[in-house]
């Protein structure tokens, strides 16, 4: 094991530090690749529910067009300004969609949690109110990766 690996383990997030990190954020950044391969990344409220990330995503947008084609995903949540306080998470795998799109409230059981948590985390609403031109996406990541740099301090 390098010096470097090492490293990287001992600055990794608990399981716990993690779950913490992603309820307190309320933007990502979301990674896709167009038909042509081209790379495109756009910010995005999300809900992590402690197991997949829930994307509301412009039903119209590259991003939900890319997501479409190819639901291969990436997904970064970071949060810092200095060095030592740089900390975040990445996400990635294939997201699945979930209700209709765009979404207009029809009756959808699996979304009953997340849309209100998401209403009351990003609107303080208890219920969510659809406008129509969003849709909802669920990231279950195949892989998770982190990092705390508040924690070299203590290496």
């Amino acid at each position: 094991m390098t010096v470097a690996q090492r490293r990287g383990r001992r600055i990794m997030m608990s399981p716990d530090e993690r779950d913490a990190f992603l309820a307190a954020q309320r933007t990502c950044r979301v990674a896709t690749v167009s038909a042509d391969g081209t790379p495109h990344v756009s910010p995005l409220w999300f809900l992590w529910d402690g197991t997949s990330l829930w994307l509301y995503s412009l039903s119209r947008s590259r991003r939900w067009s890319d997501l479409r084609a190819d639901a291969r995903v990436a997904v970064v949540v970071d949060a810092g300004e200095d060095y030592g306080e740089l900390r975040g998470v990445e996400l990635s795998g294939r997201v699945e969609f979930v209700g209709e799109s765009p979404r207009t409230g029809e009756p959808c059981p699996e979304l009953d949690a997340p849309e209100r948590q998401f209403a009351e985390k990003n609107f303080g609403l208890p219920t969510m109110v659809y406008d129509g031109r969003h849709a909802w996406a669920r990231l279950t990541p195949d892989k998770i990766t982190s990092w705390d740099f508040r924690k070299l301090a203590d290496l």
